[in-house]
């Protein structure tokens, strides 16, 4: 990839050290609530009491809550075990952030945008008519996600991540009206750089640029600055969450999307940020593999919802937008095929994982193959459960995961669920040239998803996901060649797990997945 810088810029310092200081910060006000507390016990024999009772209260209230027993149970354990630090630990992360006040944000945007999506049943029907079970999953997005399914797009595939940005580049150089761009990592360097190049010309030809990233998946790339430096260049800069000292129940949420949208017309999502390891300019873990995929048409009216959501929801200061319409314009686009498009998205504040049940779905409704590809393996017992039944149904059921991690400790926590998997006839392959960081999933030549969202409770259960289900589409072949293409470069590692562990491995391994859910 030709490797283009903007002159005389600096790059944006990164946020490291304030990431550090609010950490030490945090730590510090949770190890003197609980010194206090335990302190308090000491004192008066009642403020024990307290404690255990609010602690087994607070067990009853996980157990009957409706939420996997997968992220349940190490809760439960590590309250009773330790009642005061697993309650105040709880208490800050394990509620998963959704505090009623950015519920109730969300909600009421998503209330004024997703009516402005088609309904499009009729396309549903002609789905059932040629598969009912892709027209069962659209059908399931559509009832509990909001987005409707689209003809009249065209999606392309990139197998590298490189291939998709210089896409981008060249779309994003054409841009008439608006330019929507939201990323979980941004990193001021030479990929950045190119894109920034070409939405500083844009601008001056008076096209409105709007950059929207997540502070805590930037903060080793970039700082609080980057968006002082974008507003002075013209483009308006928000960041999602930011991370910052004091005991902030939504900080477990981040925004883990996506998203371009050039004119409404075009659009972009994948595993791919916008840094350079992405694109195989620096090779931190080995060889970086990711994917994306372009659409245009009218499916990209739900990209461009999916972006307007974050924009307007995440900051109630902010001044938001009042005319939604004008960045939802009416395409006159006409496809060159006629597949089944389903761009969605997936949104901590509700209780529907609708990027679990989706892949659950794929391994489901599979009748001779379903595979799939994530850099990360922490998954619920449902999804265990159904991955396992698909095998043991005769599907060919195959994960592949990276061969170099980038966390060790999550890494080991992804190899101790492949015993489980392998047990009951799915097939795991580890993809040696690198980290592999693309998201997908492919049944029986039909139905395939990419997106953002990984095989992670973090993804499943605590992100702001998206990704696209599709049909009957070139795209989905695409996919197909490309995981033939990846298994060659693979090494199974099926029966390796299914006795090849030490009994030593088995215990680490146990105890790495108590703290699953923390990862």
């Amino acid at each position: 990839m030709e490797n283009q810088t903007v002159e005389k810029k600096a790059a944006t310092k990164n946020g490291v050290s304030r990431m550090i200081f609010v950490m030490l910060s945090i730590l510090l006000e949770a190890a003197l609530i609980i010194l206090m507390f335990t302190s308090l016990n000491k004192y008066a024999e009642w403020i024990n009491i307290f404690t255990r009772i609010l602690g087994l209260l607070l067990v009853l209230w996980i157990y009957v809550d409706h939420k996997t027993s997968s992220l349940k149970t190490p809760w439960i354990m590590l309250i009773l075990s330790f009642p005061i630090f697993g309650v105040i630990l709880f208490l800050l992360i394990g509620l998963n952030g959704s505090t009623r006040r950015m519920s109730q944000r969300y909600q009421k945007i998503d209330e004024m945008l997703l009516p402005m999506l088609p309904d499009h049943e009729k396309l549903l029907d002609e789905m059932a008519a040629k598969d009912e079970n892709a027209a069962g999953i659209a059908g399931y997005i559509r009832k509990k996600a909001g987005y409707p399914v689209y003809q009249n797009t065209d999606v392309e595939y990139y197998d590298d991540a490189a291939k998709g940005l210089e896409a981008q580049l060249h779309d994003l150089a054409k841009a008439e009206k608006f330019i929507f761009m939201e990323y979980h990592a941004i990193e001021d360097k030479e990929s950045w750089q190119r894109v920034q190049k070409v939405l500083e010309a844009r601008v001056k030809a008076g096209v409105e640029v709007r950059v929207f990233y997540d502070d805590m998946g930037s903060i080793g790339f970039i700082n609080t600055d980057f968006v002082k430096k974008m507003q002075e260049a013209g483009i308006h800069c928000r960041v999602f969450n930011p991370f910052v000292p004091g005991l902030n129940l939504f900080l477990n949420n981040r925004d883990h999307r996506k998203i371009t949208v050039v004119d409404g017309k075009v659009g972009y999502t994948g595993g791919y940020n916008l840094a350079n390891e992405y694109f195989n300019l620096t090779h931190p873990y080995g060889q970086w593999k990711d994917t994306g995929i372009r659409i245009e048409g009218e499916a990209v009216r739900s990209l461009s919802v999916t972006f307007l959501e974050m924009w307007n929801a995440v900051k109630e200061k902010d001044k938001n937008d009042t005319d939604f319409e004008s960045y939802l314009p009416k395409t006159d686009y006409t496809a060159r095929e006629q597949g089944f498009i389903q761009p969605y998205a997936d949104s901590p504040m509700d209780e529907e994982q609708v990027g679990e049940n989706v892949y659950i779905s794929m391994a489901n409704k599979a009748n001779r193959y379903c595979y799939f590809v994530t850099p990360y393996l922490i998954i619920t017992d449902e999804m265990n459960h159904a991955l396992g039944l698909a095998a043991k149904r005769g599907v060919d059921v195959r994960i592949i995961t990276p061969g170099i991690p980038d966390k060790k400790i999550v890494y080991g926590v992804t190899r101790s669920f492949y015993n489980g998997l392998v047990r009951n006839g799915v097939r795991i392959f580890e993809w040696t040239p690198g980290f592999c960081h693309a998201k997908m999933s492919i049944a029986d030549d039909k139905m395939a998803t990419c997106g953002t969202i990984n095989l992670d409770y973090r993804s499943l259960y605590h992100h702001f996901e998206n990704g696209c289900f599709f049909y009957d589409c070139k795209a989905v072949a695409d996919i197909k060649a490309d995981f033939d293409s990846m298994f060659p470069q693979c090494r199974e590692v099926t029966e390796q797990y299914k006795t090849g562990r030490s009994a030593v491995m088995r215990m680490g391994q146990l105890f790495l997945r108590l703290f699953a859910g923390l990862l």
